[in-house]
Formats: C-alpha cells, sequence, structure tokens
C-alpha cells in the first residue's frame, strides 16, 4: 500500500518570520512613526500658530455674519446676494464713519478721563479697604493699585490676535474686515477647497457639517450682536441717569464685552463701579444694581431667545472654555471662546455622536 502524503510541517516555535512578513512590519513600522510625527508637527503648527488661526476664525465669524445678513437683505427686496453684500458693507461703513465722526471727540475725551480716573478711583477703594480692619484682612492678598492697573493695561496689547498694541489692535479689525469681505462674496469657492480635501465618499457629509456649522454660528452672531447693541444701550442710558461719569464710553465697554459670556459683563462693571465708588459708595451700590439688572434681563431673556435659534451651550463649558483658550491664548482666546465651543459640538455631535455612535442628536427645542 502506498504511504499517505504527509503536510508540510507547521514552522517551529521561535523561529524568525519571512522576508516578507519582515518587509509588511518595516512598512507598518514606518507609517505608524510617520504618522506619529506629523501629528506632533501638526500640534507644533497650530501652537506656534494659534495668533494667526483665531485671525483667520475671526475673519471667518465675520464673513458668517455678512453672509447671512447679504442674505437676509437679498431676501427681502429681491436682489442678487453678492450685491446685497455690497450694500451690507456700504451700510456697515457708513454707520462707522458717521457714528465714528459723530462720537469721535467725546468718545476721545472720555477715554483719556477713564485711564486717569481708574487708577484714582482704584487708590480711593484701597484707603476704605484699609480703613476697615475686617475687610483689610480679608483682601489681604490683593495687589496694590498700582499693579492692578499695570496688569489692566495689559491687556490692551494682549488683547490683539496677531499684532499687538493699539496699532495692531486697529490692524486687527482692518484684517478681519476686509477678509471677511472677500470670505462672504464667495464662500463657495472656499469651502469647495476644503471638501476637496476629503475622501469622495464622505464629502456629502462634510458639506453638510460645513452648512451645519455656518447656520450655528450665523444665528449666534445675529441674536449676539443684538444683545450687545441692547446692553450697551442700556447701560450707557442707565449710569448718564445715575449721574456716572463717563457713561457714554463705559457703555460702548458694556457692549462690546457683552461678545464674551459670563466674563465679559464682570470685566465691564469693574471699571463703571469704581468710578461710581469715587464719587459715592450708594452711587457704587446703584451701579452694581443697575449691571446686575441688565444682566439678568440678558440672561434670561435675550441668551434663551439666541440658544433658541443657535446652540445650547452648558454656562460650565463655557466658562471652562473660555478660562483653556484666556490661559492658552489671552484675552482673544477669551472672546473667540464662545463661537469655538458652538462649533465643536457641531462637530462632536454630527461626526462622532451620529457617525461613530449611531445615535440620533435630539435637536428639538426646549420647552
Amino acid at each position: 500500500m502506498r504511504e499517505p502524503a504527509h503536510s508540510s510541517p507547521a514552522p517551529a516555535e521561535g523561529t524568525t518570520d519571512t522576508p516578507q512578513q519582515e518587509h509588511t512590519l518595516v512598512k507598518r513600522t514606518a507609517l505608524v512613526n510617520g504618522v506619529s510625527v506629523l501629528f506632533i508637527l501638526a500640534l507644533a503648527a497650530l501652537w506656534f500658530a494659534a495668533d494667526a488661526l483665531l485671525l483667520v476664525f475671526a475673519c471667518i465669524l465675520c464673513a458668517v455674519l455678512l453672509y447671512e445678513l447679504s442674505t437676509m437683505l437679498a431676501q427681502r427686496i429681491k436682489l442678487k446676494r453678492e450685491y446685497a453684500l455690497g450694500v451690507v458693507v456700504l451700510l456697515l461703513f457708513a454707520v462707522i464713519g458717521v457714528g465714528g465722526w459723530a462720537m469721535a471727540p467725546q468718545i476721545s475725551e472720555q477715554s483719556a478721563k477713564l485711564a486717569d480716573t481708574v487708577p484714582k478711583s482704584l487708590q480711593q477703594l484701597h484707603s476704605a479697604v484699609n480703613a476697615s480692619p475686617i475687610l483689610k484682612k480679608i483682601l489681604a492678598g490683593l495687589p496694590p493699585p498700582e499693579q492692578i492697573v499695570k496688569q489692566m493695561s495689559q491687556l490692551v496689547p494682549n488683547a490683539g490676535l496677531f499684532f499687538g498694541g493699539v496699532l495692531g489692535a486697529i490692524g486687527n479689525v482692518v484684517i478681519i474686515l476686509f477678509v471677511g469681505i472677500y470670505f462672504a462674496a464667495s464662500p463657495r469657492l472656499y469651502t469647495s477647497g476644503v471638501i476637496k480635501l476629503v475622501p469622495p465618499s464622505k464629502r456629502q457629509r462634510a458639506r453638510q457639517v460645513l452648512q451645519k456649522i455656518g447656520h450655528t454660528l450665523s444665528s449666534w452672531l445675529l441674536g449676539k450682536s443684538v444683545s450687545m447693541l441692547i446692553v450697551g444701550t442700556t447701560t450707557a442710558i442707565g449710569l448718564s441717569l445715575l449721574g456716572v461719569p463717563l457713561a457714554l464710553i463705559l457703555g460702548i465697554i458694556a457692549g462690546l464685552l457683552d461678545f464674551v459670556p459670563y466674563l465679559g459683563p464682570i470685566m465691564a462693571g469693574a471699571p463703571a463701579v469704581l468710578i461710581a465708588f469715587s464719587i459715592s459708595p450708594d452711587l457704587a451700590l446703584y451701579t452694581v444694581l443697575l449691571f446686575a439688572g441688565v444682566q439678568l434681563v440678558e440672561g434670561y431673556v435675550l441668551q434663551p431667545l439666541i440658544e433658541s435659534r443657535a446652540v445650547d451651550l452648558p454656562p460650565a463649558l463655557t466658562i471652562v472654555m473660555q478660562l483653556v483658550f484666556g490661559t492658552l491664548f489671552g484675552f482673544a482666546g477669551v472672546a473667540l471662546a464662545t463661537p469655538l465651543a458652538a462649533a465643536l459640538k457641531v462637530l462632536v455631535q454630527m461626526l462622532y455622536v451620529e457617525d461613530v455612535l449611531g445615535d440620533k442628536v435630539d435637536e428639538s427645542p426646549k420647552s
């Protein structure tokens, strides 16, 4: 009888891999190392170019706002959106030019007085604290008024997104405005370029994500712009009625800093309360009540209206984002933390919760 054919013996334990296996292992190792190096380089680029990236994001916010305003105007007056954008930009420059020409002398005078009044108010507050033994013990850890003024003045150079100083801040505004106009004039040109970086099978989903982010940011910006106008006007009128000096410039500061939720009103109220305290403690108390009342109306009336049209951000998340971005990027990070958080929330909901986990995000309005 013929002996059964024996199969080839299995490789014994401890034998070396074949050349093909070694080649595959080398390729995988090189791929992992390459991806790791690219990831580290990307993080380094993000870190060193953070100011420029924040400036780009501010330009995008400006473009989103201009695009939304031009779209609304085009629908109202039955005009092409590009022409409506030109009308919006002309109106914007006209309002800024006429308003600046009309109020520039008063704003300049009050700004100079504000820079001179705040240090004197801090000195008076420091003297009042020293007169009270209890307050003196509680506030013993505070720095002297000169150091506080110095730290407050340092916020101005650090407030720039790319260029520093007052002239740099003006340059940032010019860049944001003009680049935002270019973005808003032809948004599809730039969004299509971003979408082409995505694999063809995922491009439709990428377009949906970008559209959702744009809608979220535009709704938030429109609501926030109205809120800033109301807060600034109400604060200026209220301070003027109370008899607080420099009411106009303090109202403008309150309106601008209202862009930063939670932390902005505190920063805006501090100089107003200090100036009022230099006149009388009662006036300072009334000023605190005014700012508290304005913020209550905004928090319980204006803010819910904004969130109902845009994105509902938990207060704790917003404050944490402001602290993190403020620590990393200064005042510009604090100012842009909320819209960045709104955009990141959309990305997490659509790309991770819906696409990866398969859960449906409930976006129905809250009762």
